[in-house]
C-alpha cells in the first residue's frame, strides 16, 4: 500500500480573509513536497484546473520543479484533463519529467470535474466521452510505440478525436520501460468497465460517498484480462 498527498492547489481564503496568490501556493507546494519526500511518502499528485481559484493549470511544470527538490517521491497529476489535451504533447511532457526526475513520473488521466477547459481549448462539451476514450487509447499506444500510426490500419473510418498520424515520432522516450498511466474515474459504471478492458490501473475520486464503489470496482475487476490496482502498471 502506498501513501501520498494530492492537491488541487486551491487559492482559498484564510481566517483573516486574505487569499493566497498562485506564486504563494506553488511555493507552499514545493515545500510540502520536500517534507513529504523526507517523511518517506510515496507519491504527490497535482490537479489540473484552468480557473482563477486554482494554482495549477500546468501541473507538469510544477512537478518538474518538485523533481529537482526531491529524491524518491513519485510525481503524478490528479488529474491530467486528457479530453482537452493533445496526447502526444502529454506523453512527451511526462517522458521529459520522467527523465528529469530519474524515472519517477506517472500520468493520471481523467475527464475532469469542471468544464472550463472545453471552451478554453476549443472543444465541445457534448463530445465529453468520445474525446477522452479516443485520446486515452492513443496515449496508451504512444506508451508502447516510439513511432505511431493513428488510427491503426483496419480501425474503421469513424470520426476520431485526434488527427491522423503516420509513423509520427513520439520523443523523447521515458526512462521507465512503461510510463505508468492511470485512469481516474468518478462514479460512472462504464468508466470502470473500460478501465478494466484497457488493463490500466484505476484511481477512484470519492465524489459522492463510498458505499456503491464496491460494486463498481467489481465491474472493473471482471471486465478485463489484467484486473487489479497495482502501483506499477
Amino acid at each position: 500500500m502506498d501513501f501520498g498527498i494530492f492537491t488541487f492547489g486551491e487559492l482559498t481564503r484564510g481566517p483573516s480573509g486574505s487569499g493566497r496568490s498562485a506564486a504563494q501556493r506553488i511555493d507552499e507546494t514545493l515545500r510540502l513536497a520536500r517534507l513529504a519526500d523526507e517523511a518517506g511518502l510515496d507519491v504527490i499528485g497535482l490537479g489540473e484546473h484552468h480557473r482563477h481559484d486554482f494554482a495549477f493549470s500546468a501541473p507538469e511544470i510544477v512537478l518538474a520543479a518538485i523533481a529537482r527538490e526531491t529524491h524518491r517521491i513519485r510525481l503524478t497529476t490528479a488529474v491530467t484533463v486528457l479530453s482537452t489535451a493533445d496526447p502526444a504533447r502529454v506523453f512527451e511532457q511526462f517522458a521529459t519529467l520522467d527523465i528529469v526526475s530519474g524515472g519517477r513520473a506517472e500520468i493520471l488521466a481523467g475527464r475532469g470535474v469542471f468544464p472550463e477547459s472545453f471552451p478554453l481549448f476549443g472543444y465541445d462539451p457534448a463530445d465529453y466521452d468520445a474525446l477522452f476514450e479516443d485520446k486515452l487509447e492513443l496515449l496508451l499506444q504512444m506508451r508502447e510505440q516510439a513511432d505511431v500510426t493513428w488510427p491503426a490500419p483496419g480501425a474503421g473510418t469513424r470520426r476520431r478525436a485526434h488527427h491522423a498520424l503516420h509513423e509520427a515520432a513520439i520523443a523523447p522516450r521515458p526512462l521507465q520501460e512503461r510510463l505508468p498511466i492511470w485512469r481516474g474515474v468518478g462514479g460512472t459504471p462504464s468508466s470502470f468497465v473500460r478501465a478494466g478492458q484497457a488493463g490500466v490501473p484505476l484511481f477512484l475520486a470519492l465524489l459522492s460517498g463510498h458505499q456503491h464503489f464496491v460494486r463498481l470496482v467489481e465491474l472493473y475487476r471482471t471486465a478485463g484480462p489484467r484486473p487489479g490496482t497495482q502501483r506499477r502498471p
